[in-house]
């Protein structure tokens, strides 16, 4: 794929990175990038992918963008409130980068469309808000061999990391971490516990950045490793994690699950 002069120019910054050059960059403009949710994680994430160059990204939400949302929100705009968060997102993607092709599915994600979106794409950003799109993607990923760039918050922490559990030995999958989800009353959502906006910002981006990472094949990724941000006390740390051998999804005597039930996207109003 040959660049044109509009990409040298707006692609300079990559174009001089031993580590991307016009290979790593034609790479960015050919993937196909699945985003799920355009909340406070799929916001910044979505707005550096596409300044990135990635040629087509998918956005999955349901929802519409409520005044609430706009203080860590940050792909929607005051003027966008009512409207569909994938039209909203579409929108400023397109004044970033008049060319890109977003694919917007204004859709609840269950086991019943999740299998045949998620072929559709290179790679799939987990930005959702709630346990089962989580497990649904995690096990969907892995039966599709889908590299997976999963994130969550809490009101002054997140958490970030990269499974790709079809590699085999030493590549865990998100139930090796977390085999069960906790009970519902356990985890307040957003609207009860709070966010600061900013911390959304910090874990969407590294998010877009793990990807870029996958999609170009550099640095070290964090398959295998759990990143944590504090951002009370400014600190980050990494814990390795371990494939279970005996996790229900990826584990030696596993076999391969059903979809996980009920998942939705954005399905309440105001979270993330």
């Amino acid at each position: 794929m040959d660049l044109t002069e509009e990409q040298f120019r707006r692609y300079a910054r990559h174009l001089i990175l031993d580590e991307v050059g016009e290979e790593g960059q034609a790479r960015l403009l050919q993937a196909r990038v699945l985003v799920v949710g355009a909340g406070g994680l799929g916001s910044p994430a979505l707005l550096y992918l596409a300044a990135a160059g990635v040629g087509t990204i998918g956005v999955v939400d349901n929802d519409r963008v409520d005044l609430t949302n706009l203080q860590r929100q940050i792909v929607h705009t005051t003027r966008n409130i009512g409207v569909l968060k994938v039209d909203s997102a579409r929108e400023t993607l397109a004044a970033i980068k008049p060319d890109i092709r977003v694919e917007t599915h204004a859709l609840r994600l269950g086991p019943d469309n999740a299998a045949g979106l998620i072929s559709e794409y290179d790679l799939v950003a987990d930005g959702s808000d709630n346990f089962a799109t989580r497990y649904l993607l995690n096990d969907l990923c892995f039966q599709l061999e889908k590299p997976l760039v999963a994130a969550a918050l809490s009101p002054f922490e997140g958490q970030l990391s990269t499974f790709r559990p079809y590699l085999g030995a030493g590549h865990p999958c998100y139930r090796c971490l977390f085999r069960e989800p906790p009970p519902p009353d356990l985890v307040p959502r957003c609207e009860e516990a709070g966010i600061l906006g900013a911390v959304a910002g910090v874990l969407g981006t590294l998010q877009a950045v793990e990807v870029l990472k996958e999609l170009l094949g550099l640095g070290e990724s964090l398959d295998g490793s759990l990143l944590i941000y504090d951002a009370a006390r400014a600190r980050f740390h990494t814990i390795r994690i371990g494939k279970d051998p005996a996790c229900p999804t990826c584990g030696t005597a596993a076999q391969r699950p059903a979809p996980v039930s009920g998942a939705t996207i954005e399905c309440h109003p105001n979270r993330n």
